[in-house]
């Protein structure tokens, strides 16, 4: 089985690209999705958060206020990492789950979609990691036209993440976003490309089909070496 990492920053373009793999038949696990699922009201997350940051982040109907979480801790580094800390186990559960029903469907390559794979360590579970890549003055930019957002809120957003500089050195294959919507179609099918190849032997075995596989030739072998005895 082979799972591919895709990351990047805010208003980098990475929801088009994950979008685009779904549109290719190729699944893809959220953890935005996952961090949704899992600040439903009255779920252990759910209960974490409000007991760390009370009540006032909820809507009227128990709901966790999204927007108002992100205003809060986008602006507190320490509050930032405090709701890091206590939503990781609960995403990364969330997202093993996922992966485990899409093995179980026999799916051979599966896309994380994950805006913190280095800063939760993720990466080292993918390969390859794709990076969405913009400059800073198209991400700032963009950002501001997408939210509405003054200058000063938006660069408080992109600082408060990894640089995408720094997740380019990271990644295994980039896409560079900065142009037009064209030029990004033509570096997805590139990718795509690389993405389908042939699994290696690694990867096949640790696939369903694989490790079924592996399984009848153990019953086969042990088999064998019962009548030889």
């Amino acid at each position: 089985m082979r799972i591919v990492g895709l990351t990047g920053g805010i208003a980098s373009g990475k929801s088009t690209v994950s979008n685009l793999f779904k549109a290719h038949g190729i699944p893809v696990v959220d953890a935005d999705v996952v961090a949704r699922n899992i600040l439903m009201e009255g779920t252990g997350g759910w209960k974490k958060v409000v007991a760390a940051f009370g009540e006032d982040i909820l809507l009227d109907n128990g709901e966790v206020d999204r927007a108002k979480l992100g205003q809060i801790v986008f602006s507190d580094l320490e509050k930032r990492q405090l709701l890091n800390r206590l939503l990781a186990p609960f995403i990364s559960h969330g997202m093993l789950m996922e992966v485990l029903k899409l093995w179980i469907k026999g799916c051979s390559i599966i896309v994380l979609d994950v805006p913190l794979l280095f800063e939760a360590k993720i990466d080292k579970w993918t390969k390859p990691i794709v990076v969405i890549w913009v400059d800073p003055e198209t991400q700032l930019q963009r950002l501001m036209t997408r939210d509405g957002s003054m200058e000063e809120e938006a660069k408080s957003r992109i600082n408060a993440q990894m640089s995408l500089d720094l997740k380019r050195s990271k990644a295994d294959i980039v896409i560079d976003n900065t142009s037009s919507l064209e030029a990004l179609h033509e570096q997805f099918q590139e990718v795509l490309t690389q993405i389908t190849k042939p699994l290696t032997w690694t990867e096949f075995l640790l696939s369903r089909n694989g490790a079924f596989l592996a399984l009848f030739s153990t019953l086969v072998s042990v088999t064998i070496f019962k009548k030889s005895s």
